[in-house]
């Protein structure tokens, strides 16, 4: 698994949805403000889909352009009221001792890590501008000292890719727009790349899986992390058996390939909304 295989699934989805997105964006401007926004390569399309009788599109279109926009309002506003207060409760359950020395033996100057006391054992990080990584007293007191750096390397990883964003991101295109199944996928596999190269990056630092791997299975033997209702990357949350079975034998990789039928579908259904955008705007 490499990042260009992560990178690729992230642009393609992105790609896709931006492009719908977009179009519905036009679509609500040209109706509200009287925008005639004209396509002329497409006059041809206007004209075939006109003879088929087509001309009723329009009330197709603002049915799918209002669930597809409010669903995606509906969703952003979710995570931002979810993670605000979140947040807020982290705060509340802050070891301020314990964070100060955390972000000092990591020589962190933006206190990109909070300690929480709290008797769970997860860590996790949340946060699309500044992420921050959250671990609680219950993940220190379990782990050993090495062990704990395996952690928060992983944890770094997905920090400064800014996985929280880009998950963020991939779950609101594939839910929001879920006539294009692809993007589900894409979704799926992206999160766990991403835990897997988080793994690797930690591995690389400390030059042994063994201080990742117990912790891995300390953490599941106490129990998994409850899932949270806004987008966050977890050290013990996704594909734990596949990261477990290719930290043991990290030479058999497997190689996914794309469900030839759901990318065909996809495909076509990206095209058609195209052309109907396209004939509604024309």
């Amino acid at each position: 698994m490499t990042k260009r295989q992560s990178s690729l699934m992230f642009i393609v989805s992105l790609v896709i949805s931006g492009t719908i997105f977009l179009q519905m964006a036009l679509y609500v401007i040209s109706m509200l403000a009287g925008w005639n926004v004209k396509f002329n390569i497409v006059e041809v399309c206007h004209s075939t889909l006109k003879a088929f009788g087509l001309s009723s599109l329009e009330y197709v279109l603002d049915a799918l352009v209002i669930y597809t926009l409010l669903f995606s309002l509906w969703k952003m506003v979710s995570q931002l009221i979810y993670a605000t207060r979140m947040k807020k409760r982290f705060q509340q359950y802050k070891e301020k001792v314990l964070t100060i020395e955390m972000n000092e033996t990591y020589e962190s100057k933006n206190e990109d890590f909070l300690v929480i006391s709290y008797p769970g054992t997860f860590a996790i990080t949340m946060g699309f501008i500044h992420p921050k990584i959250i671990v609680t007293t219950g993940l220190i007191n379990l782990l050993t000292e090495d062990e704990l750096k395996a952690v928060i390397a992983h944890e770094n990883y997905h920090k400064v890719n800014r996985d929280p964003l880009k998950i963020f991101l991939l779950s609101l295109f594939s839910s929001t727009l879920g006539y294009i199944p692809i993007l589900k996928w894409f979704n799926q596999k992206y999160r766990i790349i991403q835990e897997v190269l988080a793994d690797e990056f930690a591995i690389e630092k400390q030059e042994t899986s063994v201080n990742l791997g117990s912790a891995l299975l300390k953490m599941l033997k106490v129990g998994k992390l409850e899932k949270m209702p806004f987008a966050y990357a977890s050290f013990a949350d996704t594909s734990v058996n596949y990261r477990i079975e290719y930290m043991l034998n990290p030479l058999t990789d497997v190689q996914w390939k794309i469900p030839l039928k759901d990318a065909f579908l996809s495909f076509a259904i990206f095209i058609l909304i195209c052309i109907f955008f396209i004939y509604a705007l024309a």
